[in-house]
């Protein structure tokens, strides 16, 4: 099934032609405001949607999706698993309906040529050639937009060449990259560099591949590949520091329910950290330990945050209450890095507000996402009035006890966006964001969710 009313080969989506896209550049203003209260649940897990996804379309026979994210990101990922065989039904293509089934090619594999559009999303680009590499015959060219084509993917290239994966990448380093598909050997591989994604990428290619696959993880990083995988039925294997996957195991993933994603709650509970006689409450979030970095660093500061566990299935949800709170600095490195590495910028807005100094170290992975978020984030607050400067590997703040306000550029960062919505809430002058509408990446609906919370 290919998604109608595209021009869209067996791959999915029509390759963009390279510098064919327009940065965003919607601008909105987000005014100071009094406090924050109210309820709400956040949209779902991303990171879990794109695996819900590709896992569905791996595995034989339906997979009832649950709460599946509704954003350019993730489908992304189901017109990828449409166009390679996978069927969805009923169709998202014009609205996301609550739940919907994907029916797996099982056995039978993708099909086997096409060109595969993979939008903005990282995840789906580093994920999905694992999944592919192992089917001999087949030959695929996955492209993106521009800010994908400046995104690494050697970290992936390198082991499932070591495989026996046939992938050839740009310049060495860069998409579009080109799969041939090739038979595989499983591998022991330790990652250079803590990534779940890579991780994922080499599990879902152990799946085809002769002999087990082991990945050897330098520290902790999220797991809900191989909760789904596991939960599939597939031959997981955990021990400390790493995770072994024995092929040849049938998959059938029944039903996934996909939790409220922390990484857009986060920009709520430090909203309401940061904005005096704020109180927010939010349902249904995925506090996966792999994931609860945020949580752990917040309280370190001294915010008020109050978890209460809500029943879940595979993965663990809750209930998160938080409010205003005075805060001190800390410093984040070493093995907290990978736990909270997608809500590092809002540690650093936080920190613009709490007494005293806030280091993060070690975040050199930080500069690998959809910016350099290490210069950005330094960039954007100090142009509002922070006392920050970037270092190698993160930045160093020094909290004054507020922002100033003025503008930031998302520079087509969804997080950059929501960023700088949050820091104009918590100003004393508010906040114009340009690229607002980068924000849809991941969630799609921000602006307004958190206009509903603020008294102005």
């Amino acid at each position: 099934m290919s998604e109608p009313g595209r021009n869209g080969s067996a791959g999915g989506r029509a390759e963009p032609e390279p510098g064919s896209e327009q940065r965003s550049r919607a601008t909105e203003f987000f005014a100071p405001a009094q406090s924050l209260g109210g309820r709400l649940t956040p949209p779902a897990d991303k990171s879990i949607s794109h695996r819900a996804a590709i896992i569905g379309a791996i595995a034989d026979g339906p997979t009832r999706v649950v709460n599946f994210l509704d954003s350019d990101d993730t489908r992304s990922t189901l017109s990828a698993v449409a166009g390679l065989g996978a069927m969805v039904s009923p169709e998202p293509w014009k609205a996301m309906p609550a739940q919907f089934a994907i029916e797996g090619v099982g056995p039978g594999g993708p099909r086997s040529l096409g060109r595969i559009d993979v939008g903005n999303a990282g995840t789906l680009m580093r994920l999905l050639p694992g999944w592919l590499a192992g089917y001999e015959g087949g030959l695929w060219r996955l492209n993106g937009d521009a800010s994908i084509r400046r995104r690494p993917v050697d970290r992936i290239a390198e082991p499932l060449a070591r495989m026996g994966a046939s992938i050839e990448v740009t310049d060495g380093r860069f998409p579009p990259i080109r799969i041939d598909g090739r038979s595989l050997t499983g591998i022991s591989y330790e990652l250079p560099v803590a990534s779940a994604q890579v991780k994922s990428c080499l599990l879902l290619a152990g799946l085809r591949a002769r002999g087990p696959t082991t990945v050897i993880e330098p520290m902790p990083t999220r797991d809900h590949t191989e909760l789904m995988l596991g939960a599939a039925g597939a031959g997981i294997e955990r021990e400390r520091g790493s995770v072994t996957i024995h092929p040849g195991r049938e998959l059938r993933l029944d039903e996934v329910e996909i939790p409220a994603d922390i990484s857009s709650a986060a920009f709520f509970i430090v909203a309401a950290a940061i904005v005096p006689g704020s109180r927010v409450v939010l349902d249904r979030i995925g506090v996966n330990p792999t994931r609860t970095g945020i949580l752990s660093i917040l309280e370190r500061m001294g915010a008020a945050v109050e978890v209460t566990p809500q029943a879940g299935g595979v993965e663990a949800i809750a209930r998160i209450t938080a409010g205003g709170s005075n805060l001190t600095g800390t410093r984040v490195e070493g093995a907290e890095i990978p736990l909270a590495i997608d809500e590092l910028p809002l540690v650093a807005l936080a920190a613009c507000f709490a007494e005293g100094e806030t280091v993060i170290a070690d975040a050199g992975e930080l500069k690998r996402k959809e910016s350099d978020r290490i210069a950005v984030v330094v960039e954007s607050l100090a142009g509002l009035g922070a006392e920050i400067a970037a270092t190698a590997d993160g930045m160093k703040i020094t909290g004054t006890g507020g922002l100033r306000g003025g503008a930031v550029d998302s520079h087509g960062d969804h997080r950059i966006a929501m960023l700088g919505a949050v820091a104009g809430l918590a100003s004393r002058e508010g906040v114009e964001v340009s690229g607002m509408d980068a924000a849809a990446v991941s969630y799609p609906g921000f602006g307004r969710d958190l206009a509903r919370l603020a008294t102005t």
